[in-house]
């Protein structure tokens, strides 16, 4: 690969699962259990490339503790990539191409009755602030305003007057859990809700939000390699530092790049909230 595409061979890539997100949510058999009565929202879920085809078990954990809040889940048809990678790459014809489909998809499923939520920031970061940059229009703006981050959305039900979590936690935690905020995260400028997630569920959190230098596709390339892990010293560092087991992420990509370089898996946040709430992981 890197002789012909120009990834970088030493560089850990994420691996294709066996099973697709959306193949899963077509078969699972239903909603699980709600500890929520009621009906607390209706979302369409925009899983991203990264979870439908290297990490559907994200997708399935935020399915079932979103309708274990009472939130109802949907996956529109005819969603395709964000188009973050052309972007990235400066084929910005082809990233409009990509974002117009999505657009169209995702304003019925908002005129629908949906929010639209998003569990890996560099795609909901496009969602919310790259369509309407560079290709704009009224579904662009509906489709931004009604974009959340996963945790983003949960912490949305918790502080809401008319809504509520469930924030009874029966099954188990890490005492101490070491966060790192990726920088997509950070620019959206909605806080640390996957951090508080996980304190409402019982964790001490050591915060860490160095970049870690994968910056979409460009810490992949060859050429980028070696500076690409000189940047992400600074995060590997700080995450040495705090010294705990357990690693949590929003970004597969980052987290990726945390597995190379401390040699230990970080798990995204909503992962270790279903753990949390006794949801098992599925084998």
């Amino acid at each position: 690969m890197e002789k012909t595409v120009g990834i970088a061979a030493e560089r850990l890539l994420p691996p294709f699962a066996r099973q697709r997100f959306s193949t899963w949510f077509k078969k699972r058999p239903g909603p699980e259990r709600r500890t929520v009565a009621d009906t607390q929202g209706q979302v369409a879920v925009f899983p991203t490339c990264l979870v439908e085809y290297q990490n559907p078990d994200v997708g399935k954990d935020l399915v079932k503790v979103y309708e274990r809040n009472g939130i109802e889940c949907s996956l529109p048809d005819g969603q395709v990539c964000c188009g973050a990678p052309w972007l990235h790459a400066g084929e910005v014809d082809r990233f409009v191409d990509q974002g117009r489909t999505n657009i169209r998809v995702l304003a019925d499923a908002v005129r629908g009755g949906n929010d639209i939520v998003v569990p890996q920031p560099t795609c909901s970061y496009v969602l919310k602030k790259d369509y309407v940059d560079y290709i704009g229009g009224p579904d662009a703006e509906l489709v931004a305003a009604h974009t959340y981050d996963a945790a983003e959305y949960l912490w949305t039900i918790h502080k809401s007057d008319d809504t509520a979590l469930d924030t009874e936690f029966p099954g188990e935690i890490a005492e101490q859990i070491t966060y790192h905020a990726p920088c997509h995260l950070r620019a959206q400028n909605i806080g640390y809700r996957s951090r508080d997630l996980m304190k409402l569920a019982g964790a001490k959190i050591s915060l860490v939000a160095e970049c870690s230098a994968i910056d979409g596709t460009w810490g992949y390339r060859e050429q980028n390699y070696e500076m690409s892990r000189k940047v992400a010293r600074k995060m590997v560092d700080a995450i040495e530092a705090a010294g705990n087991d357990t690693i949590a992420g929003d970004c597969h990509l980052a987290n990726g790049g945390i597995l190379q370089e401390t040699g230990t898996q970080p798990l995204h946040p909503l992962q270790i909230v279903a753990r949390a709430y006794g949801i098992p992981e599925e084998r």
